[in-house]
């Protein structure tokens, strides 16, 4: 199969995980009215967004993957992509809040909640693969 007939298939059945990442992208860098240090809701909610939202980015990546190699296998490098995928698009949208969107504060603890909820992502992918594969967990 051609190269890129076969990375067009392998994108295509990313579209929730490309549409999640416009969401995302719209969302962080949105002007937000002052909450003055307590939170936009409570105190942490910014937090608990970016850790929400690359949780969610993270399973739709994995559901694209399955998606398109129709089964539930993984190889080390998948998780490699999709750990890079989101320091990628955690990392770009912190220096598109420091250059660009200056109206938003660029934070090492969103990006940090970023990865953790990506690892969790990752967590709970291997974790319920080896448990519906009966594989030994040691």
């Amino acid at each position: 199969m051609h190269k890129s007939l076969t990375f067009y298939k392998a994108l295509k059945q990313q579209k929730w995980a490309i549409f999640w990442t416009l969401f995302i992208l719209v969302l962080c860098n949105l002007k937000m009215p002052q909450t003055e240090g307590s939170g936009f809701f409570f105190i942490g909610f910014d937090k608990m967004t970016h850790l929400g939202f690359f949780f969610v980015l993270s399973v739709l990546l994995f559901y694209g993957k399955v998606k398109y190699q129709h089964n539930f296998g993984f190889r080390t490098l998948t998780i490699f992509k999709i750990i890079l995928i989101s320091v990628v698009i955690g990392g770009g949208i912190e220096i598109l809040q420091w250059k660009v969107f200056t109206y938003r504060s660029a934070e090492w603890w969103d990006f940090g909640c970023d990865m953790l909820g990506c690892l969790m992502a990752v967590f709970s992918y291997v974790l319920l693969h080896k448990l519906k594969f009966d594989e030994k967990i040691d």
